[in-house]
């Protein structure tokens, strides 16, 4: 079991906390917010398809219900465990709370390899841990949705799964990302894309970046070429940016003159790489953050950017597509180099606010259209990056009072540091959580 991510999601917390003016109330609730309503673990046996069975890991974390429902995704993958799934639930509370959306956070999922597992592999583990989880999970408590190798198929046998043991109600809203006939998003996987695309749109035009106002002309590389990577590839395109490097699981590719994004899954479809494209250079995954650009897009798995490769990073912008892709450690370096970060608890926050919206239309069994989702997810989007914006220049503002409390507080406590992007956004969501369970009080 890792504890990587875990690690990653204290030390947000903790740097986040010294910028609350409230420093003795923070002690009061910080360890309710650190810690998890609960951790269920669950023990899934299946028959496979030779015949004899086998037991696979399951896990589901409710972070928090404090501001609503919890809501997060389940994944398929060897590495899940507890510790992950703690760190990921804890960044959709926070994510939620950024976007000011009524859900607190949750993830899970199971620990198994889905490549070398059948389809109906897949679907024996699905539904049996839906029943495992039980009256755990429920359009009101704990609302399921899509991560690592689950799809909407997978989402339609959560569903399935559910109503069947919940006859006669309307259960469509237990789990989103499903397919469209289901109650899903009209946005769908595009999601997470639009809402990378809204935020890093915005936080250009308030001249966050020197010398970088709009994606027009802009290099821009991108890790990971999955649904979310590809999306954000074609968006960017379109928006004016050169995508100039890509990356997948087996190797990346760099032209400098920008890659046809649609040549390129044309190519990934029919050869499974996205090396041997035409006219472009073959690099390793990783290397594709270090490329000569303006913006690096990690839009893969998490612990991408770290202390090892951090110096190397020659863009001026990373945006984090992806959940936890910079190490703390990481994120020290780049801020001392000055590349400027903006946040997965902002920028990869689309996904879960989609998730908000296919929840709202399948309780009150409403049906909107692309158009008009998509205006609303950019709306919300664009609000929390402008919000996140003027908070951390208001801490930064009063960086020094901050600091004569914390010395107050922690007498040995290091100086405090200029306030990040990602410092600000975790102020607001930690600022509306504890305003949440204070209002609410301690029960009983």
């Amino acid at each position: 079991m890792t504890q990587e991510l875990l690690r990653a999601a204290q030390d947000r917390f903790a740097a986040a906390v010294p910028f609350s003016s409230e420093l003795h109330g923070w002690r009061g609730t910080s360890e309710w917010l650190s810690e998890p309503d609960h951790v269920l673990q669950v023990t899934i046996p299946i028959v496979m398809d030779d015949g004899f069975v086998h037991v696979f890991k399951g896990y589901r974390v409710l972070d928090s219900a404090a501001r609503g429902p919890a809501k997060g995704g389940i994944r398929f993958h060897p590495a899940v465990d507890e510790s992950d799934c703690r760190a990921l639930a804890a960044l959709m509370t926070w994510k939620s709370a950024v976007a000011s959306i009524p859900f607190g956070g949750a993830h899970g999922g199971v620990r198994c390899d889905p490549t070398v597992l059948s389809e109906e592999e897949r679907r024996r583990i699905t539904r049996r841990y839906v029943a495992t989880l039980g009256d755990t999970i429920g359009p009101y408590k704990d609302i399921l949705g899509p991560d690592l190798y689950t799809s909407e198929q997978t989402m339609a046998w959560v569903y399935d799964t559910y109503s069947v043991l919940h006859p006669g109600e309307n259960n469509r809203a237990v789990v989103t990302g499903k397919p469209i006939d289901l109650g899903g998003s009209p946005l769908g996987s595009e999601a997470a894309a639009h809402g990378v695309l809204a935020s890093t749109r915005r936080i250009l035009e308030f001249g966050y970046v020197p010398g970088l106002d709009g994606l027009d002309g802009a290099k821009v590389a991108v890790q990971g070429f999955g649904d979310v990577g590809a999306g954000v590839a074609r968006l960017f395109a379109r928006s004016g940016a050169s995508i100039v490097g890509l990356a997948d699981s087996t190797g990346a590719i760099y032209r400098e003159q920008g890659l046809d994004i649609e040549a390129v899954g044309q190519h990934q479809s029919a050869t499974g790489r996205l090396g041997g494209f035409p006219g472009a250079q073959e690099l390793s995954p990783g290397a594709v953050l270090e490329l000569p650009v303006d913006i690096a897009i990690p839009a893969a798995l998490e612990n991408q950017i770290t202390e090892h490769n951090a110096s190397a990073i020659s863009a001026r912008l990373i945006v984090e597509a992806a959940n936890y892709p910079t190490t703390p450690a990481a994120d020290r370096i780049l801020r001392q180099r000055g590349v400027r970060v903006l946040p997965d608890v902002v920028a990869a926050s689309g996904g879960i606010v989609a998730g908000y919206f296919e929840w709202v239309q399948n309780l009150e069994n409403q049906d909107w259209d692309h158009h008009e989702t998509l205006m609303r997810l950019r709306d919300i989007i664009e609000k929390a990056t402008v919000h996140t914006l003027v908070e951390r220049a208001r801490l930064a503002e009063g960086l020094a009072r901050y600091q004569a409390a914390w010395h107050r507080a922690q007498p040995d406590a290091p100086d405090l540091e200029m306030p990040t992007l990602r410092v600000a956004a975790y102020v607001i969501a930690m600022s509306r959580c504890r305003a949440a369970i204070t209002q609410r009080g301690v029960w009983p």
